[in-house]
């Protein structure tokens, strides 16, 4: 019974565990995982059941067009595409520990969405 950590949800009957889904979305990989480092800190120091960061597919929207504006001379064309990252973090706990764990400071960029389930 040792290796058993107990979770907040468990014990204290009288707190209502919601399933609270973090989405958070950004161009920038690595202050996209900073972010979900600190919130999966947060919540684990708390002791609340934690699952994630999960890894959604990186959406790449490109976008083609010629270089030339009036349409002359040899057909050279430019590329450009913006990468978008997605996190999901899953939280079983009170809505007011949500809100204490959501509140560390978010770099710029990072996009935080917060879901509650029943």
């Amino acid at each position: 019974m040792n290796s058993y950590k107990a979770h907040r949800c468990f014990f204290n009957k009288s707190a209502k565990c919601l399933q609270n889904l973090i989405t958070l979305t950004s161009t920038n990989v690595k202050s996209l995982e900073k972010v979900c480092a600190e919130l999966i800190k947060g919540a684990k120091d708390k002791s609340l059941r934690v699952k994630g960061p999960i890894r959604m597919p990186t959406k790449v929207l490109r976008i083609t067009t010629r270089k030339t504006p009036c349409g002359e001379g040899s057909k050279t064309w430019d590329r450009y595409q913006m990468r978008i990252h997605k996190r999901l973090v899953d939280l079983h706990s009170p809505p007011e520990d949500v809100k204490q764990i959501t509140s560390i400071s978010i770099d710029p960029g990072v996009e935080v969405e917060v879901t509650i389930a029943a």
